[in-house]
């Protein structure tokens, strides 16, 4: 099988890995969003649950630690594809910021000689 549509591949499947873990990183946030929302609107004291509370901060760090991880995948990744001589640019899932797209410059010939 050829390089490129392996190596295809892998980076879709890390794109939707890494989105994944984003939304996870969301549903968390959202979840104690509406916990700490929760308790204020039933009108319990701060310290009702709050061993629940320290629980899913835990979980929101491991997510983040997850997130980190996948980024240095995502970069590790990016190198092993060069080593191999695959040139291409790989399509991911979603659309990049444009901060991280590459620049369409005009394509200049000039004479050499």
């Amino acid at each position: 099988m050829e390089k490129a549509f392996v190596a295809q591949r892998v980076a879709t499947k890390l794109f939707t890995t890494e989105a994944a873990v984003d939304a996870a990183m969301i549903e968390a946030t959202e979840l104690m969003a509406d916990l700490l929302k929760a308790r204020s609107d039933v009108g319990t004291s701060l310290v009702f649950a709050d061993d629940v509370q320290v629980k899913m901060v835990e979980a929101i760090k491991a997510l983040g630690e997850a997130r980190t991880a996948m980024v240095g995948v995502h970069n590790e990744l990016a190198e092993a594809k060069l080593r191999l001589g695959i040139r291409t640019t790989l399509g991911g899932v979603e659309e990049k910021p444009p901060q991280f797209m590459r620049k369409a410059g005009k394509t200049i010939m000039r004479e050499v000689g």
